[in-house]
């Protein structure tokens, strides 16, 4: 009980400097989980002496963080925005897992001289995205919604594929016939599971009246969760069926929808400071340097040649341009789950398995480094993002439920379209009006000859039916101007 005071006062600052570290994060271009690593390696063995070396504690802990993650990355992903990238996130997410885990296996075998399954473990383990890290770095680089909806719906969806293969190959599952059917059970009950949780979960919060507005959030995620837990009992994909629950809600009209979002982003932002922190506390600097050849020999196959291969391989029928298909190589930045998979075999004490862990901390680190750092700038140089458009327009939105409408918020962002329009000229929706505008922190009511500006704040009342359109008229103007619609952009 006396350690109590100690342990809270700890955990408070760490959580204090890993929010300070999101904002040196962001100048830096860098995503924050290099940071959070660094802070617990810091509180670890080599830095104040927290020893933590518990894998089977630290594989629950992860796979619950990643739970909270993909919860809040369902919710917060706009279905509008994933719909066009849906065949392209699905090929990534499941056929490049595939490819992806054979060429690493197959690279790793000769290069390490790893046996063909603990090689093709390391494929599994490593053939994982992270959408932490990928948006992170991708926030301000204003790449194409095609490249962008792809990479999230991938980062989202391949975490199951690739904890399936890990689960099989660590548990030496025989390999017959079955397995591809096997596959596609977890893969499809998962689906099926989380489609189920996500529209009933959406109409059982429609239509409950509960007596205070932020139990609308913890609903929300408790549905999440128990999609989870559900597909887990049901031998399916807990992972796939935790995101999809959470993308069907995230979509749905659900009661204080702007609070349940921002709630989920703040618990997926703690979800990933307490992940990586933990991970920094097990990793051992000693152990680290002692597999700093096979973790980049790792992160050099995977970086140069098992992600182009798998991407080139599995994006054949949509016939991308080589510059799309360039940047979706590079951009398979490796962050927190292939550290949580590799506990997995550890936990289970297979022979080299804590090898491989460090070997996958060196590689995240390294990759992340040299990826992170240059994805903006490939983006640029190969002509799929403009500084001019980095920053879209923000719409946040408030409910009225008692009126049927809402409040859109609006922030005008440096670089847009909607710079310079008339307000006559935005053609919203009937049903739909800007009421307010704040400029230079002086707010006005605008006349139909009012002139928007760049760091314009608007406040647009709609109601709940047109409140889509809406936006996506809001979204197309942002992006093309006032002739939109004759320039074929749609806001979607």
């Amino acid at each position: 009980m006396d350690q109590l005071p100690v342990l809270l006062g700890v955990g408070g600052v760490v959580l204090l400097a890993s929010v300070l570290a999101v904002r040196v994060s962001i100048r830096l271009g860098l995503p924050s989980l290099l940071l959070y690593l660094g802070i617990g390696v810091v509180l670890g063995e080599a830095g104040f002496g927290i020893r933590f070396d518990n894998p089977e504690l630290t594989q629950s802990l992860g796979l619950a963080a990643l739970v909270m993650i993909l919860a809040e990355g369902g919710l917060t992903t706009r279905w509008s925005a994933v719909k066009p990238a849906l065949g392209l996130g699905i090929v990534l997410s499941t056929v490049a897992v595939v490819v992806s885990v054979a060429v690493t296996g197959a690279a790793l075998h000769l290069l390490l001289g790893l046996d063909w399954r603990f090689a093709l473990l390391w494929g599994a383990v490593l053939a994982s995205t992270d959408a932490a890290a990928v948006f992170s770095v991708l926030r301000t680089a204003g790449i194409g919604k095609r490249l962008v909806g792809a990479l999230e719906l991938e980062s989202g969806i391949n975490d199951a594929p690739a904890y399936i293969a890990v689960v099989v190959l660590a548990e030496g599952t025989t390999v017959d016939w079955t397995l591809p059917l096997l596959v596609v059970y977890e893969l499809g009950a998962g689906l099926a599971i989380g489609l189920a949780f996500g529209w009933l979960g959406g109409l059982a919060l429609r239509r409950a009246a509960l007596p205070a507005t932020g139990l609308y959030p913890l609903a929300t995620v408790a549905v999440c969760v128990v999609a989870y837990s559900s597909g887990q009992l049901a031998h399916a994909s807990g992972l796939l069926a935790t995101y999809v629950a959470a993308l069907v809600l995230g979509n749905s009209r659900l009661p204080h929808r702007s609070d349940t979002l921002s709630f989920a982003e703040g618990l997926g932002w703690l979800a990933q400071i307490g992940l990586f922190v933990l991970l920094g506390l097990f990793a051992s600097p000693s152990r680290l340097f002692e597999t700093l050849v096979p973790g980049l020999v790792a992160g050099a196959v995977v970086l140069l040649l098992a992600r182009p291969i798998s991407v080139v391989l599995s994006v054949l029928p949509f016939r991308l341009p080589w510059r799309e298909q360039a940047f979706l190589s590079w951009a398979g930045l490796r962050g927190a789950v292939p550290i949580v998979l590799a506990m997995i075999p550890l936990s289970q004490g297979l022979p080299g398995a804590q090898r491989l862990v460090d070997a996958v901390f060196v590689l995240v680190i390294v990759l992340t480094l040299v990826q992170g750092a240059t994805l903006g700038p490939l983006g640029r140089k190969l002509g799929l993002a403009k500084k001019s458009e980095a920053h879209e327009v923000e719409v946040d939105s408030a409910p009225l439920d008692e009126l049927g409408a809402e409040l859109l918020q609006v922030r005008i962002q440096p670089g847009s379209k909607l710079h310079g329009v008339y307000l006559s000229e935005l053609r919203l929706p009937t049903g739909a009006t800007v009421s307010l505008v704040v400029r230079e922190g002086a707010g006005f009511t605008p006349q139909k000859t009012s002139r928007l500006q760049e760091n314009d704040q608007l406040l647009v009342v709609t109601t709940a039916e047109v409140r889509d359109a809406v936006e996506r008229r809001l979204r197309a103007v942002d992006r093309a101007g006032r002739l939109a619609r004759w320039r074929g952009e749609s806001g979607r």
